[in-house]
Parts: structure tokens; C-alpha cells; sequence
């Protein structure tokens, strides 16, 4: 029997009041439709390395304090490949959303609205935890 193959991704979830952060994807799959900022783990990162790494890297928000949330891996989330992905919720970020990276747009979206993958279901289980991600303003002087 072949060695099974699997990738593994990470997907950030980051709160500001009802709302999450999401970006509209550049490519596809699920081209154009809104997801969780997030991508996959590179060799010699850790899973928080690389979730505030793609977090940063799509939309200029920078981690500083992120918990895990969990695994998710239902079979057919991806179409490209069979892709495990670790959940974390971002309980303290910086910065403002600017769209890079594999992002064509990045924003605040409702709970209810329709997301990539699996990510409403990520989302729903994030929830009740939301009170404890907060916004930390940082004053950079030169």
C-alpha cells in the first residue's frame, strides 16, 4: 500500500465585537468566496509560527497572543488534496486589515455569512470563546 498523503494548514480566527476577520480569496479553490485567513504549515515552523505567519503575511494583522482550537479535518474540505488543518483563535492582534498574499480583499464579516471550506463550522465553534480576543493598540514612534 502507497504512503497516505496529507497536507497540514493552519486557519486563524480573529474577532473584533460580532464580527470575524476574513479575506476574499485570490485563488482557487473557492475562488473569490470569503475564508479564514490562513495557509499551510512550512517545514520547520510550528503551528503557531505559521498561523500568525499567514495571519500577517494576508492581512497585516499581527498575533500576539493566539489559542488553540482545535483540529479539523472532514475528508473532502479541500478539493486539491486530503488537508488537515489546526484552528486558532487569536486572542490578542494588531494592526489593520490590508489585503496581500493569496487575499484579494480583506474585512469584517458576519457569523452568518457563507465561508470557504470548512470555516463557518471553525467559526461556530469559536464563538463562545470571542470575549476573550481583544484588539491591542500599539503607539510605533521613529
Amino acid at each position: 500500500m502507497p504512503p497516505r498523503k496529507f497536507a497540514l494548514t493552519v486557519d486563524a480566527v480573529v474577532f473584533d465585537g460580532d464580527k470575524v476577520l476574513t479575506i476574499k480569496r485570490k485563488n482557487e479553490p473557492f475562488q473569490g468566496m470569503s475564508a479564514l485567513p490562513g495557509g499551510f504549515l512550512d517545514p520547520g515552523e510550528t503551528l503557531e509560527q505559521a498561523v500568525k505567519r499567514e495571519l500577517h503575511e494576508e492581512t497585516g494583522i499581527r498575533a500576539l497572543a493566539a489559542e488553540f482550537l482545535g483540529i479539523y479535518d472532514t475528508i473532502d474540505r479541500d478539493p486539491r488534496q486530503r488537508v488537515i488543518s489546526a484552528a486558532y483563535l487569536i486572542t490578542s492582534w494588531s494592526g489593520m486589515p490590508i489585503a496581500a498574499d493569496d487575499a484579494a480583499e480583506v474585512g469584517w464579516s458576519h457569523f452568518y455569512e457563507e465561508l470557504a471550506f470548512d470555516h463557518n463550522l471553525i467559526v461556530t465553534e469559536a464563538i463562545p470563546f470571542r470575549k476573550s480576543s481583544k484588539r491591542i493598540n500599539l503607539l510605533v514612534t521613529s
